[in-house]
């Protein structure tokens, strides 16, 4: 207990030590929490004291004239998040790097296409399926600025990624709504989200970013939930796009219908893995989607998905492979892997290992638990005396 004490603490120091010069104007530190073991979020100056050196972009560094259009890859990383964005001048963004076991090859896409130098590197949130790969990219290229919420977890995979910061001498910035990474004639990047600065749930950290080309603009939604997509709206912020990188895999836990209607996308993509684990995308929000006349492309179908704009227009190209190669079966086909449902209908409680939350069995957070997040409980008492607290949702 004391070494994974002493854990905490160290990670917690050293974020708070690469977040040095974010900013802090407006943060109402009585709204820190008490320091946990498992998920720990951190509180974020308002949206309304934008802090300034934040907001300014850094420096440019030499690059290529590029060939004047925008380019989006979507990677296929299975159950994961990784989409590399070509700017104009030739420069690139990063966002998220999917698994721990993507790193190398995303890394291998990135080279393939030329990219020497990733000029912004955004984490959206601290899961491992979006920043797993994100210290292995780190230490194989130039990096120039890196942006990521001020929320922290006391994984290994996300110390990796503060490990990889430090050796390379870089500072993280905070994103939040209001800080604009790029905004350069007819090409803007901003974050959208998070708005607030106390989530129970890491994927409502995630950070949303806008880019607008031209007349032409995507949406990033990283993992945001209803909670976040609420806020954003109340915000005001612009969320209209054509394109929408659709929020936490397709999970009906997002894209609510007054959030859709504002982005009113004219495309969709869902980044998800075949036969996951959590039936990923929902039923729900495929209709929804089906609804509003979007239409929809997902990695586990079509593969690895890149969206060109000359700042009018936009076309897709689907490249039908993936990043990282996917385990074929005895007949050369990838399985699908069945999915995992809750067990014990009859009764016990299921615990996730990441949140330190127990759900009924029926409870619909239960059925999306990684297997190797799972923990079952035969009494409430168990799960309570294990130190898990019970889901808001299902109240068990």
């Amino acid at each position: 207990m004391m070494k994974r004490s002493a854990i905490v603490v160290l990670i917690l120091a050293f974020f708070l030590a690469v977040f040095a010069g974010c900013g802090s104007s407006g943060t109402n530190t009585s709204d820190q929490p008490a320091v946990k073991t498992g998920t720990v979020a951190s509180t974020v100056p308002s949206v309304l004291s934008t802090d300034n050196r934040e907001s300014r972009p850094p420096a440019a560094s030499p690059q290529p004239s590029g060939d004047g259009v925008l380019k989006v890859h979507f990677f296929d990383v299975s159950q994961a998040d990784s989409i590399l964005v070509q700017f104009p001048d030739g420069r690139n963004m990063l966002v998220d790097a999917g698994n721990n076991d993507d790193g190398p090859a995303v890394v291998s896409y990135l080279k393939s296409k030329g990219v020497s130098r990733i000029d912004y590197l955004v984490g959206t949130h601290p899961h491992e399926d979006h920043i797993g790969g994100m210290d292995t990219v780190i230490r194989a290229f130039d990096i120039g600025q890196v942006y990521m919420p001020r929320a922290t977890t006391t994984t290994k995979t996300f110390e990796d990624v503060l490990l990889a910061v430090k050796e390379k001498g870089l500072k993280i910035s905070t994103a939040r709504a209001g800080v604009t990474v790029l905004d350069q004639g007819s090409l803007k990047v901003n974050f959208v989200a998070p708005c607030g600065s106390n989530y129970e749930d890491l994927n409502n950290w995630s950070a949303v970013t806008r880019i607008q080309y031209g007349s032409t603009a995507f949406l990033l939604a990283g993992d945001a939930e209803a909670q976040s997509e609420e806020e954003m709206l109340a915000y005001g912020a612009n969320l209209k796009a054509d394109v929408l990188k659709v929020g936490h895999h397709g999970s009906s836990s997002s894209t609510t219908p007054a959030f859709l209607k504002a982005v009113a996308p004219r495309y969709a993509v869902i980044s998800v893995g075949a036969g996951n684990d959590y039936g990923h995308p929902h039923k729900e929000t495929l209709a929804k989607l089906a609804s509003a006349g979007v239409q929809v492309y997902r990695t586990d179908r079509d593969g690895t998905i890149v969206f060109t704009s000359d700042g009018k227009n936009i076309t897709v190209e689907k490249l039908g492979s993936t990043v990282r190669p996917r385990a074929p079966d005895a007949g050369g086909m990838v399985a699908p892997v069945a999915p995992v449902m809750p067990t014990g209908s009859g009764g016990g409680y299921i615990g996730n290992k990441n949140s330190k939350k127990f759900h009924r069995p029926d409870c619909r957070w239960a059925a999306e638990i990684a297997p190797h997040n799972r923990v079952e409980f035969r009494s409430r008492e168990e799960a309570v005396k294990a130190g898990y607290v019970p889901c808001k949702v299902c109240r068990p």
